[in-house]
């Protein structure tokens, strides 16, 4: 009786709408990516223009806004790429998500795309990815968006299954 009676509270405590299932991954490490590593950022970009586009199409598309900040001399952001590349992961993000990158420098350039969602100290890491409501314009990932960072220690699944945590 008492089991029953908690797993009722936590199913009215769950959120009415569960994360979309993560695509699963067939690559089983990073050495199954496709080679070179792509190289994701364009240095020349004006990345405000890019951003705001980007979250036009995402609103438009009833798709979450994703915001790439990295380096392309960033092997974690470069795994990341690969890895959302793979088709399954590619189709899944393609699906869910606006994808826009933009480059950071060696964390002294476009900086004012983060300080957009309240990030004004230095992040932590890249890659780091702003996981935004286009609607709002609201950080949903705040807290979390230097946790891809070390990617490489990761695996393509763990990689997809972040990704997958913020889709409802």
């Amino acid at each position: 009786m008492r089991l029953a009676a908690i797993l009722a509270v936590l199913a009215l405590a769950a959120p009415a709408s569960a994360a979309i299932p993560a695509p699963h991954v067939r690559a089983q490490s990073f050495e199954q990516l496709a080679r070179p590593l792509p190289l994701p950022y364009d240095e020349s970009a004006d990345a405000i223009a890019a951003v705001s586009k980007a979250r036009t199409r995402a609103r438009a598309g009833h798709k979450l806004l994703l915001i790439d900040l990295g380096g392309n001399w960033c092997l974690d952001c470069r795994i990341l790429a690969g890895t959302i590349e793979l088709p399954e992961v590619h189709a899944f993000v393609r699906r869910h998500y606006e994808v826009v990158t933009v480059d950071i420098g060696r964390f002294d350039k476009n900086m004012n795309v983060p300080a957009r969602y309240g990030i004004t100290d230095r992040l932590a890491g890249v890659p780091a990815l702003l996981v935004v409501d286009p609607r709002t314009n609201k950080l949903l990932d705040a807290g979390h968006i230097a946790a891809l960072a070390d990617a490489r220690s990761m695996t393509p699944q763990a990689l997809a299954d972040w990704l997958a945590q913020w889709v409802r």
